[in-house]
């Protein structure tokens, strides 16, 4: 018996054996089609090829695609566990050709792989045609040798598929599989055609045609095919089993979800079973494409498929969490064709985790406090809405479950009550919002948050993706349409856009519609902490309300935020090991060019502490290893040692972010942050770091300023062409500049030094001039000079020189440099008690405009801007000593 590995593997190589391209899954997010809520065939990742928007180096792929239904109009929810072939998850195994082969080869593959390479007994399959294609039932006739008997006609839409009311579409041809006579139902097309004899095990889908208009259809000038399998459909036939639940692959997480919960596989519990099962493989693949439980979108639907399996397991008697445990049986059977299963282990693992934790605690509260509540109801009644909306707003305990658990009573719940306190409890949030000072927040979002909901960021796992635009605002209101030149804020069901948070500036890019506008994005703001607000200008064309658009952020700026933003970690964590665990976040700014840290320390760096920072934070990027996200409660995160960042707020579940090595054989890796930013996958996408400045910015906060990646090297870059440059001016290798410089500062100095020597010498008559003229003042023998060029700095020696000179008296110095007046005025030890050199310095600094002076009642030295007045400024000092 082949295994579902060796199914899906044998699939794969036949068609790459006959010139296909094996493609890898895309991801369950579709990225390129913004109608969908999840991938759900094998041709959603080729929307764009088939409609001929994208080229491929390729024209013929094959694929195994994840798929998850259970939410829109593809919803197999409540149907999982209870049938055969129902399932949230499943993958498509299909083959395409993009305008090279058609209906005779797809055909003749179709029919050599089922009944040759999977050894299907042809008297057990039949086909179905379109009724108009009778193209496809000669081909059938002569490959497979079928019987018209055997070639049913369908006349309906269910065997002719189009992409939507215009474009791509054509007819369709499926292969069905006989289960026996003993199985009830009959074949496609039959009144009992829904019984379970006959499965559809393969789905041809022939695109020859291009709907132009309702009444309107041409034919495609390449026609393309797109097929799809389902590999769990096929399995349950190779292996010989009538349920998919029985296939190998099933049977084995069903036996690991028994084994765990001590329960019989195959006793009262086999439906929970299943239900586990299935919704396992789409929970774990769910979170490693990027989707988190949440209250809203995607991540509302994992919820509600989560806790549906965690009920089950409830039901079954599980006291402690159970899912969690499976995550490795699952890794078994399926990680070697999807490795993010091992990728994305720590994230699945914590999130499965953590979700069934808190369902349990809301769980056991809410069904004691509903029985409470319905204590004394009966069959009939109705449960008034405000309580349901207690249990929802207060205590987490969704509508739905509160229904389904008052379901077996028959008791209804007042939806209408439910609604109208929901709709109060948004009024008086929008109410103390208002009053709450934040002024950044218009009250346009609120309108906008009610009427389209939250936006879905898709952008941890991307920089491309399509979305559908659900509001434009210009000039803070909402329109329908905005024409080129308008600058417009807009936003989507979902984006790849990061939304400007936690320090991280948001991302700029492009989006063009459907319609062929183009809008340049210049920012991205979070509003309300759920709206990506897209800021830009209209380029060109007419961008509308419900128009689909490809949202393309600038990727070479958002690696070089990603690259700063998980610096600051590996920066934040080196800070506290070098400097002291006082260390905390105040603040920071990460840019595309540079990042800015802020932190609580005392007292400067010394260079050697921004060495040894840099060297921890450089040894970590050398180290290369893998940033892993996991999903925790505020309080866990902590307590297993991660770190809460300055000036976020965080809610019941956030991203725990861990980085670095563990060579210092510390538990946890280097580095483990809160954080709901966008990071590089492994510490070497770095590539390396520089502090640049670093500085105070407020008492007990310092400032770190810090480059990575490109931005760095170019930094050093610079910095080592002013070394070259300076070095080639000195006439001296770079490696002799710190002595040559030293030696030409030892010569400034003592040249210095001389000058100032000749200047005291000059002023006080020295060196064979004639002697300064001495006055007397009041009483008082006084030298006044006036100078120029005179450095401030040298005129207190040159003033004690003449106060030798003098013996007993004072003595005024106004030097002159670049317009600006320096004084300084001296008085000997004798006359301190009768003459103030503070009192006459600040009546000549008055004068040249200078505010006072100071020093000592010997010694005292002013300056002001006004230099010409130079001589008055001396005229005011004689006449304060005249008194």
């Amino acid at each position: 018996m082949s295994t579902t590995s060796e199914i899906r593997r044998t699939f794969l190589d036949y068609f790459v054996k006959n010139g296909h391209q094996e493609v890898a899954s895309s991801p369950l997010v579709p990225m390129n089609d913004p109608t969908l809520m999840f991938t759900n065939a094998g041709m959603v990742q080729f929307k764009n090829v088939f409609t001929g928007a994208e080229t491929r180096p390729y024209n013929r792929a094959v694929t195994s695609q994840k798929c998850v239904r259970a939410g829109g109009k593809h919803n197999d929810l409540d149907n999982v566990g209870y049938t055969a072939r129902h399932h949230t998850f499943f993958e498509m195994l299909g083959n395409f050709s993009f305008g090279d082969y058609f209906k005779d080869d797809a055909i003749k593959f179709c029919w050599d792989l089922v009944t040759r390479e999977y050894g299907l007994p042809k008297d057990k399959l039949l086909v179905t045609v379109h009724s108009t294609d009778e193209e496809a039932a000669g081909i059938w006739r002569k490959v497979a040798g079928l019987s018209d008997d055997r070639i049913i006609r369908i006349p309906t839409s269910d065997n002719f598929w189009s992409m939507g009311d215009t474009g791509p579409c054509g007819p369709c041809s499926e292969i069905f599989y006989d289960h026996g006579e003993d199985i009830p139902g009959g074949p496609p097309g039959s009144p009992d055609e829904d019984g379970d004899r006959f499965i559809e095990i393969w789905n041809l889908v022939f695109m020859q045609f291009e709907q132009l208009t309702k009444d309107e259809r041409i034919n495609l000038p390449k026609p393309c095919v797109d097929t799809g399998m389902g590999l769990e459909r096929l399995a349950a036939v190779l292996q010989g089993k009538h349920d998919n639940y029985d296939i190998d692959l099933m049977r084995n997480l069903i036996e690991a979800i028994a084994h765990a919960a001590g329960t019989d596989p195959d006793g009262p519990h086999k439906t929970s079973h299943r239900v586990i099962a299935d919704h396992l493989r789409s929970s774990c693949f769910l979170i490693a494409d990027g989707v988190l439980p949440s209250n809203e979108g995607r991540g509302y639907v994992l919820r509600r498929i989560m806790r549906r399996a965690m009920r089950h397991a409830h039901m079954m008697g599980c006291s402690d969490p159970l899912l969690f445990k499976l995550v490795p049986s699952l890794a078994r059977e399926m990680s070697g064709q999807f490795p993010e299963l091992t990728r994305a282990n720590a994230l699945i693992t914590e999130t499965l985790k953590l979700e069934e934790t808190r369902f349990k605690q809301m769980l056991d509260r809410g069904l004691r406090l509903l029985a409470d509540e319905t204590g004394t109801m009966a069959e009939g009644d109705e449960l008034p809405g405000q309580v349901a909306f207690k249990l929802y707003d207060t205590y987490g305990f969704p509508l739905d479950l509160t229904q389904d658990a008052l379901r077996n009573k028959g008791i209804s719940v007042d939806i209408d009550g439910f609604d109208s306190a929901m709709a109060k409890q948004k009024a008086e949030a929008r109410k103390s919002w208002a009053g709450s000072g934040e002024t950044a927040t218009e009250a346009v979002w609120f309108d906008i948050r009610d009427k389209v909901g939250a936006t879905e960021f898709l952008g941890y796992t991307g920089t491309e993706a399509e979305g559908q635009i659900v509001a434009l605002v210009v000039d803070g209101a909402p329109v329908d349409k905005a024409e080129a030149g308008a600058v417009v804020a807009l936003i989507a069901n979902q984006t790849p856009f990061y939304g400007e948070s936690g320090g991280q500036m948001g991302d700029t890019g492009t989006i063009t519609t459907e319609g062929g506008a183009k809008i340049t994005i210049t920012d991205t703001q979070k509003k309300l902490g759920a709206l990506h607000v897209h800021l830009g200008r209209v380029d060109s064309g007419v961008v509308s309300v419900g128009e689909a658009a490809h949202f393309s952020a600038d990727t070479s700026r958002r690696d070089a935020l990603r690259g700063h933003h998980s610096a600051t970690h590996l920066l934040h964590e080196a800070l506290r090991r070098r400097l002291g665990e006082h260390v905390t976040q105040k603040g920071s700014l990460v840019a595309p060019e540079r990042l800015r840290f802020d932190i609580s320390h005392p007292k400067p760096l010394t260079a050697e502490d921004l060495r040894q920072v840099e060297e921890d934070v450089n040894r970590e990027i050398r180290a290369n290893a893998d940033v892993v996200t996991k999903l925790m409660d505020p309080e866990s995160a902590i307590e297993a040692g991660a770190m809460a960042l300055f000036g976020e707020k965080y809610g019941d579940e956030v991203r725990v972010v861990s980085m670095g090595s563990t060579s210092d054989g510390a538990p946890h890796p280097f580095s483990v942050e809160l954080c709901g930013g966008i990071h590089v996958n492994r510490t070497g996408d770095i590539g390396f770091f520089k502090i640049i400045a670093e500085g105070a910015v407020a008492s007990g906060v310092r400032r770190i300023e810090a480059v990575t990646g490109q931005a760095a090297l170019d930094y050093v870059e610079t910095q080592d062409k002013l070394v070259s440059d300076a070095a080639a001016l000195l006439k001296v290798a770079p490696a002799d500049l710190p002595e040559r410089i030293q030696a030409l500062l030892d010569d400034r100095r003592k040249l210095e030094r001389e000058l100032a020597d000749v200047r005291k010498k000059l002023a006080t008559g020295g060196g064979g001039g004639a002697a300064t003229e001495i006055k007397e003042i009041g009483g008082v023998k006084f030298i006044g000079l006036l100078l120029e060029d005179v450095p401030a700095k040298d005129l207190k020696g040159m003033a004690d020189e003449m106060k030798k000179q003098v013996g007993s008296g004072a003595v005024a110095l106004i030097s002159v440099a670049e317009g600006k007046a320096s004084l300084v005025v001296g008085v000997t030890e004798d006359l301190k008690g009768k003459v103030d050199a503070v009192a006459l310095v600040r009546a000549g600094s008055a004068v040249v405009g200078g505010k006072g002076g100071g020093g000592r009642p010997d010694m005292a030295q002013a300056g002001g801007p006004d230099g010409e007045k130079a001589g008055e400024a001396m005229a005011a000092i004689e006449a304060a000593l005249a008194g």
